[in-house]
């Protein structure tokens, strides 16, 4: 069994913003030399999320606005008694899921046609890190 590991760190001029992260993620299966297995990818941060989908703008306004219509920022939340202000960015962050697996089939990433993988950040502009994770055969 092999693995190779690879971090990101990213840090996002916006509050929210979604980051296709595909090329990263099939780059390290390449250099993996995994043949059969699978790619984790997980946001290591509470306040973010790794999710599948397709890269059309208009799909992910949607997807921000559906995300922004079922946790909304809403200064009553009680997670900021502790002064936090980001008690919306934690519910978000429940909706997408903080990981995702997807198969290594014939050493590449195997996504259907119009499946990419991307970061989600719901409380930005301070450094955040992602890891990328391959184990197989």
């Amino acid at each position: 069994m092999k693995s190779k590991t690879k971090y990101l760190t990213f840090q996002t001029p916006q509050h929210r913003q979604y980051i296709n992260i595909t090329d990263e993620v099939a780059g390290l299966v390449a250099e993996s030399g995994i043949a059969e297995g699978f790619v984790l990818v997980s946001a290591m941060h509470i306040t973010a999320g790794v999710f599948v989908n397709d890269a059309e703008d208009g799909l992910l306004e949607d997807i921000d606005r559906w995300l922004e219509g079922l946790a909304p920022f809403d200064p009553k939340y009680r997670h900021h008694r502790t002064g936090e202000t980001n008690g919306d960015s934690h519910l978000k962050s429940l909706l997408v899921h903080h990981q995702v697996i997807l198969p290594i089939t014939a050493g590449r990433l195997d996504l259907g046609p119009w499946q990419q993988v991307f970061y989600a950040e719901f409380d930005g502009r301070r450094p955040k890190r992602l890891v990328i994770k391959a184990i197989g055969q």
